[in-house]
């Protein structure tokens, strides 16, 4: 087991989730910004901290917006607990390690830079004078925007989304049919993978929104679940589909791990999709012929285990063997019964029935 912690990006994702409007911290940070002072404020408190912290008083008090506010009125840094929920000292001088680089010119940033790397806890810093929040997170600097800008952005990006998804309907439902007919080329494949990745992106960024948004996002989260509804685990299932049939052998996660790689411009391009599942990068690699497992269609079947799925798709060894498999056949693989059997098989037919008549009418 890895006893590695969360990263810097992760944290910095847990800190802006506790910053986000409609949070006690948050309304304190608002009225520090309302009330024209600066602050800077550690999220963590342990001999790190304490070993760099000169002057000041004890608290322990419980965490208040109204409290935060009038503590940041004095000189010095306030020091609250991990959570956010106690304000453990205030007015306390820091003083980190002169030699960590910082990039920072103000005063307070490159103190709240230092002591975010020498500590590795988080930093928010109110700037006086330039108004911003800003956080630290070992080497990461975040500043927060506002949320205008932000919902703003979400829409945009939402839009954008809209698009990509009704793109990667249109390829995914046409592999479908292609799958069916045993027609599949190496174009078709990447088209879909394209779309998925394209979808994975946007999508997480528009998450990264909603976080940063808090009670404001709530609209943009429910419209995203609806945007990615019905996508799932899609991009695994492709991958394994189409695993090992390109010259080079690269796992699922290889595959995908490539594609998250790969720049904007890069994955526009096809070729470079297919390089990511193991085939020649060269254009005509992309009309090779390709035949799938068929762990996607499975995958569409109702209450079908991916372990059952699995064993159906080692049993019968290719996808048509498994389409025109009886129920008599299927339930010769251990765990499948015989209504399991008919579940399949009626699946199968109908996600057959409605491919073929969606590419054709």
């Amino acid at each position: 087991m890895s006893n590695e912690g969360p990263t810097d990006q992760e944290v910095l994702r847990s800190v802006i989730a506790a910053i986000a409007p409609g949070t006690d911290l948050r309304d304190g940070l608002d009225r520090i910004l309302r009330g024209r002072t600066g602050a800077m404020i550690v999220l963590g408190d342990d001999d790190a901290v304490t070993a760099i912290s000169t002057g000041g008083f004890q608290l322990d008090i419980e965490f208040s917006a109204t409290r935060l506010r009038e503590l940041a009125k004095m000189d010095g840094a306030i020091v609250l607990d991990r959570a956010g929920s106690k304000i453990v000292r205030a007015a306390t001088q820091l003083v980190p390690d002169p030699t960590i680089e910082t990039r920072e010119s103000g005063t307070r940033h490159r103190t709240a830079e230092r002591v975010a790397k020498q500590t590795r806890h988080p930093v928010v810093s109110v700037s006086q004078s330039m108004a911003i929040v800003a956080i630290y997170v070992g080497d990461v600097r975040y500043v927060l925007e506002d949320s205008g800008q932000i919902l703003a952005r979400s829409n945009q990006a939402l839009q954008t989304l809209e698009r990509y998804r009704s793109r990667f309907d249109e390829v995914a439902g046409s592999l479908s049919a292609l799958e069916i007919e045993d027609l599949v080329t190496v174009r078709d494949v990447a088209s879909v993978l394209q779309r998925l990745e394209m979808v994975s992106r946007i999508s997480r960024e528009i998450e990264q929104y909603a976080v940063e948004l808090g009670v404001d996002g709530r609209l943009i989260s429910l419209q995203l679940a609806e945007l990615t509804g019905g996508i799932g685990n899609d991009r695994e299932l492709v991958a394994r589909d189409y695993t090992g049939q390109g010259g080079a052998q690269r796992s699922p996660s290889e595959v995908l791990a490539c594609l998250g790689r790969l720049s904007g411009p890069d994955l526009l391009d096809l070729a470079q999709v297919a390089r990511c599942m193991g085939f020649s990068a060269q254009s005509d690699a992309l009309d090779t012929s390709v035949s799938p497992c068929g762990y996607r269609l499975l995958g569409k079947v109702p209450r079908l285990p991916i372990a059952v799925a699995t064993r159906l798709i080692i049993h019968f060894g290719t996808l048509q063997a498994l389409l025109a498999a009886g129920v008599g056949d299927l339930t010769q693989v251990d765990g499948v019964g015989e209504h399991r059997a008919r579940t399949i098989r009626e699946g199968l037919s109908r996600l057959a029935e409605t491919s073929i008549l969606e590419r054709y009418v």
